[in-house]
């Protein structure tokens, strides 16, 4: 990352998707750092190459239009030699960044000022790049100590951002001539009571306190519409109220994040190539080049066939590629569905491995197949981001809900992807046995509960219509299936709980567009951004008796929680607050990178009896 064309840190590219990306505030230990939009990126393809996933791209164009032509992964830089050296220029290459917030705070004398007042001076350090920081030069209490950003910002429901408005926060709206202000803390603990904001040249006193809470709804001003990772302010205002928030809240930032998994779209061995090696291929412009290629030791994967053949198959892709650009997306799951459910060998590459084998005995009567991706390849491209509320909810194609924030100031050309590496367990479950679950005459009136829950929950935050995107009982046993399945399979396959992702496939029949093939099956797979995620300890634990084992110590876990009976009495919400029933964190919560729907729509007693009913248990 740079600021200023100074380097003060470094992230991870996953990083860059679900924790810093762009409008988002990287904290480091002198200073913050805001993300900047696109429109400062360097799409140089030395250090961003472009990401092939033909079925993503469609997706983010149906989202921000059709001028997206490609994926792109941040700019990175090989760790070697010439990187070593702080002022090599390829030491610079990185994602731009700019001081934010913009008012500082010195410790020692508790001076409160902009980086505009010429108070502070940016100290960098290049062999240490993140500890690069501002100093105050004149300080009356030390020599150049170190300056902290201030603690304090705004932000609105629309996306905006902006630093605290110190100045007329303080004087309440009288005129002052020369502001000097400081920051007093008189408290140990940090609180915004213990804080008091001073004007030295007119003597006026406030307290943080007036920020929050009811009060900071009275006193608190508009918001300017500012969008600081764009340099600019958004053309039409903003009608909401700045709301006065602490520097690394966790609601500061939210991402929206399509996905997929990268599965073969050619049954044919020679178009299985070119599209696995697209991100190359894409950019010859005749047979010559594909000669040159050849001859430079480039093309060993394609022996056994001809430069004209090889030739032949990249005009065909460009061509499918053209007609399905202009294609609306339906969903994303239907695909990877329709080949997980029906392994076949012949379509297995390098990014998606499948072998099926046996269901565990036990279980045989509501598993359909179980499928062992011994190899998996899942792609992410970040499409915009929210403050305040996250994105909502996710249907089956893309995210709806929320204010999504652009990402540059122009109609991009392209978003910022990701793809790793990974494997998991597929289980298809029993249509038939579904449909007698689902026919339970106690499931009725507990379908209309988690139902009328659904819809308070999307009244409250303004998501309309509030009817829309319910998934059903169907997706909350399949999900909370995940869930459990996941945390007992964290105890046994080396991988952190964090490393470890579900992908949920739920539809009733004759649900989109009068499709009669439903589907019930889930994904449990890893996505780690290095080598972890490739170890193979997540395919051993689906051998048929392992699976069994886990399965049945993973129901056994769910019948009782810590918490009961206080979990198992939960109820999904009739305020809106929650959308769960009985689970908590010490029973079916994963962590936030590893649920597809924020924890909500789970619920341990449709899985097994629990303290509190036994009416509704899928496996009995």
């Amino acid at each position: 990352m740079t600021n200023d064309r100074v380097k003060v840190g470094e992230v991870r590219p996953s990083q860059l998707m679900f924790t810093y990306g762009i409008g988002s505030v990287v904290d480091l230990p002198y200073l913050s750092a805001l993300v900047m939009g696109l429109d400062d990126w360097r799409a140089d393809p030395s250090v961003a190459p472009t990401i092939s996933e033909d079925r993503l791209l469609r997706a983010v164009r149906y989202e921000l239009g059709g001028q997206v032509v490609k994926l792109v992964a941040p700019p990175a830089v090989a760790d070697d030699f010439t990187t070593s050296d702080p002022f090599s220029p390829a030491n610079l290459v990185g994602v731009p960044v700019a001081t934010f917030p913009r008012w500082m705070l010195c410790p020692r004398c508790e001076r409160l000022a902009s980086l505009d007042s010429g108070l502070f001076k940016l100290d960098p350090q290049p062999w240490r790049p993140e500890y690069t920081r501002y100093i105050h030069v004149n300080c009356n209490r030390a020599k150049n100590p170190p300056v902290v950003p201030a603690r304090f910002l705004v932000a609105c429901e629309n996306g905006h951002l902006d630093d605290f408005p110190w100045i007329d926060f303080v004087h309440q709206g009288r005129s002052c001539a020369s502001p000097t202000l400081r920051l007093i803390e008189y408290g140990p603990g940090g609180e915004a009571r213990d804080l008091e904001v001073r004007c030295d040249e007119c003597n006026a006193v406030r307290r943080m306190s007036d920020a929050f809470g009811e009060s900071g709804r009275i006193s608190m001003p508009g918001c300017r519409g500012r969008r600081p990772h764009l340099r600019d302010y958004a053309e039409d205002g903003c009608d909401k109220q700045a709301k006065a928030m602490l520097l690394g809240a966790s609601n500061l930032w939210f991402p929206v994040v399509l996905t997929t998994l990268a599965i073969p779209t050619e049954s044919a061995r020679l178009e299985q190539l070119v599209e696995q090696h697209w991100g190359i291929l894409q950019n010859l412009q005749n047979l010559q080049n594909v000669t040159l290629l050849r001859q430079i030791g480039q093309m060993g994967d394609f022996m056994g066939y001809g430069d004209d053949e090889i030739w032949q198959a990249i005009e065909r892709k460009r061509h499918r590629d053209l007609e399905k650009l202009e294609e609306i997306p339906t969903d994303l799951k239907t695909p990877e569905w329709q080949i997980l459910s029906q392994p076949n060998p012949n379509n297995n590459n390098d990014d998606l491995r499948l072998r099926s084998v046996p269901t565990p005995s036990r279980f045989s009567h509501l598993l359909d197949k179980v499928v062992l991706v011994e190899r998996l390849r899942e792609v992410r491209a970040l499409v915009g981001f929210t403050r305040i509320d996250s994105p909502g909810e996710l249907d089956e194609t893309l995210a709806v809900g929320g204010v999504r924030a652009p990402l540059s100031r122009r109609q991009p050309a392209w978003v910022p992807a990701t793809d790793v590496r990974g494997e998991g367990i597929f289980l298809q479950f029993q249509e038939q046995a579904i449909q007698r679950w689902l026919a339970k005459g106690e499931l009725t009136a507990y379908n209309s509960h988690f139902r009328g829950s659904h819809r308070t929950w999307r009244l409250v935050r303004g998501i309309q219509p509030e009817d829309d995107n319910y998934p059903g009982l169907r997706y909350v046993l399949l999900h909370s299936f995940a869930h459990a399945l996941m945390r007992q399979l964290a105890l046994a396959c080396g991988y952190t709980a964090a490393s470890l992702r579900e992908r949920i496939y739920s539809r009733n029949p004759n649900e989109i567009d009068g499709r009669p093939d439903p589907m019930a099956g889930i994904l449990i797979y890893t996505a780690a951004p290095d080598s972890e995620g490739t170890l193979g300890g997540l395919v051993a634990l689906g051998e048929p008796q392992e699976l069994e084992r886990h399965i049945t110590t993973a129901l056994h876990s769910a019948q009782l929680c810590a918490s009961d009976p206080l979990c198992a009495e939960h109820e999904p919400s009739k305020r809106g607050l929650t959308l769960h029933a009985a689970a908590c964190h010490a029973c079916l919560f994963a962590p936030e990178t590893s649920c597809e729907r924020g924890n909500r729509y789970l619920d341990r007693t449709v899985l097994a009896p629990t303290v509190e009913r036994a009416d509704l248990a899928f496996f009995e």
